[in-house]
Order: structure tokens, then C-alpha cells, then sequence
């Protein structure tokens, strides 16, 4: 009952994060240590989905929660507590980096890295005749820490480029917005944009609103939503998510079935990756030492950051049984 308590509240906080353009739900899957079950419990498989219900549901049932109540308190989060708040995701990020450099080292957290030159089951034929490093006190092959080094970079440049892109648009720009009327061509538009931001959803440090943002429809979105539990617009905006509904669990499957592919064949690399996403996501989200010259606010936003770092360093101290 514990583990399923909570799963919803992990899945309320990645629901959250998935509503903030620039903010990545990946991201705090891997803070929380579920992201390799959230991938692996995301299939086409009913009956895969059924035996990991235990996962699945109180996860899908946090993460929608979190898209409908607090979108709206994230908004004002943002508007009243900026600095503090980027501050409290930062500290998620940095306390989740000790683990995932674990998991980098290791394959994943049933492999054990071995100190002979040959290599785990499944980690691929990256290491075969090569010489040895040591590395997290274990010795692993030199040829796979480099590769590691330059995937962990390719998702450090990654996330540095979506930082890039995510400058070039006006995130401020939600407030007064009007519902659009339906058509074919816009539902098609918003099925799209939710398939695709589904897939960047799932990814650590890449953000699948900031991408329905660039792609012209997080805004409708944004605003369909509370617009559901007003009667004058409820049939308007239902018509206007059901779209997007249908593109995000899409590609959620498609994306979740892509990603657990890669955790089989390239277990060390994929890791790497996400660890070089994440490390990128500490510079993206950090707000800067602005608001740490005044006495009070210096004070609220260390407390923001050594809270959430504990958060996301114990979370993963106590890991959800799958099923």
C-alpha cells in the first residue's frame, strides 16, 4: 500500500513537471528512480500493462491528477515564487545525479560491473579485448567509458541545444487565451504535437511542452484544460483534448517501446545519455544567483534546493516493488 501511495504522488510530480514548458517529466522519473520501470511497464502488451498494474495504474492516475489540478497552481507558482521554485527543481536534479551515475557505471541496476575485461550479460560488445579503468570503485573496460564520455556528452549538447530553442519563445504567453474553434486540420495539428511531445515527454531534460509550445498548440491545451469543468465550454475543449489525448498515449507507447530497445542492447550508452541529460538540465533550470543577494530570499532558495535534493536522494532509497 506504501509503494502504491507513493507511486501516485511520484506520478502527480511528474504530471506536474509535464505541464511546465522547458521542464521534463523524464526528468523526475529518473529523480524518482521508476524511469527504467515506467518504460519497460509502458507497452502495447495488455497483458503486460495488467500484471504491472500496481505500477501502471497508480502512476497514470498521479500523473493525470497532476495535469488537472495543478496546472493551474504551477502557473502561480511561477508567478509568485520564480526563483524559489526553479530552485526546488534544481535540488530534484542534483540529488538524483549520484544514482543515475550508478546505473551509467552498472548497465542498470541488475548488472554488475565486472573487473575480468569480458562483459556483462547484455551490455553489449563495446568492451571485447579492451584494457580496463577504474571507475565508482569498480573496473570497467576503457573502451566503453569512452563511449560512455561521448554519449553522456551528446545528451549534455542534446539538452543545451532544446535550451537554445526554448529561449526563442514567449512561455508567458498562456495567460487570456481563447478556446479555437474545432476542425479537422487543428485536431490533426494537436494529435501530432501530443505524439511527439508524448516521446520527448519520456526522455530525461527534454521537454514535450516546450516542443507543443514550438509547435503552436501547448497554448490550446494549456487552456482547454480548466475550460473542462466549465459547462459554456466543456464540449469545446473536450473536442480539443481528446486529439491530444490520443497522440500522448501513442506516443508513449511507441516512445516507451523505442527507449526499452535501447536499455536491452545498449544498457551503459543509454544510461550515459539520460546522465548527460540530466547534468544539462541543472544549468537549463538553475535560475541564476539573482535572487540569492537578498537575506530572505537567499535563505528560502538554499532551503528549496537542500529540500528537493533529499527528496529525490532518499526517494531512490526506497524503491516500488513492479508488481
Amino acid at each position: 500500500m506504501l509503494n502504491i501511495v507513493r507511486l501516485f504522488f511520484i506520478g502527480i510530480a511528474v504530471g506536474m513537471a509535464n505541464v511546465i514548458p522547458g521542464v521534463s517529466g523524464g526528468t523526475l522519473a529518473v529523480v524518482f528512480n521508476i524511469y527504467d520501470q515506467f518504460i519497460n511497464a509502458i507497452t502495447f502488451n495488455v497483458k503486460n500493462i495488467w500484471h504491472n498494474r500496481r505500477f501502471v495504474f497508480p502512476m497514470l492516475g498521479g500523473m493525470a491528477l497532476g495535469v488537472l489540478i495543478f496546472s493551474k497552481l504551477i502557473s502561480l507558482l511561477y508567478s509568485n515564487f520564480p526563483f524559489q521554485t526553479n530552485c526546488f527543481f534544481t535540488g530534484l536534479i542534483l540529488g538524483s545525479i549520484p544514482l543515475l551515475y550508478s546505473l551509467m557505471i552498472k548497465g542498470g541496476k541488475k548488472n554488475d560491473v565486472v573487473s575480468t575485461g569480458s562483459t556483462t550479460a547484455g551490455a553489449g560488445p563495446d568492451t571485447a579485448g579492451a584494457g580496463l579503468a577504474t571507475a565508482g570503485g569498480a573496473s570497467v573496460p576503457v573502451a566503453r567509458i569512452i563511449s560512455l564520455l561521448l554519449c553522456a556528452l551528446a545528451g549534455f549538447v542534446i539538452i543545451m541545444v532544446f535550451f537554445y530553442l526554448e529561449k526563442k519563445f514567449d512561455k508567458d504567453s498562456i495567460e487570456n487565451m481563447i478556446l479555437p474553434d474545432w476542425t479537422v486540420m487543428l485536431a490533426l495539428r494537436i494529435f501530432i504535437a501530443g505524439f511527439i511531445g508524448a516521446i520527448a515527454m519520456i526522455i530525461p531534460g527534454i521537454s514535450g511542452s516546450l516542443l507543443m509550445l514550438m509547435m503552436g498548440v501547448y497554448t490550446i491545451i494549456i487552456t482547454a484544460i480548466p475550460a473542462l469543468f466549465e459547462p459554456s465550454t466543456f464540449t469545446r475543449a473536450l473536442f480539443l483534448l481528446l486529439p491530444n489525448g490520443a497522440g500522448v498515449l501513442l506516443g508513449l507507447l511507441c516512445g516507451a517501446k523505442a527507449i526499452g530497445l535501447l536499455f536491452k542492447k545498449l544498457p551503459h550508452q543509454t544510461y550515459a545519455v539520460i546522465f548527460g541529460l540530466i547534468c544539462g538540465s541543472v544549468f537549463v533550470i538553475f535560475p541564476g544567483l539573482s535572487g540569492f543577494t537578498a537575506p530572505v530570499s537567499c535563505i528560502t532558495s538554499v532551503l528549496c534546493i537542500i529540500a528537493g535534493a533529499a527528496m529525490s536522494f532518499f526517494s531512490a532509497k526506497f524503491e516500488p516493488k513492479s508488481n
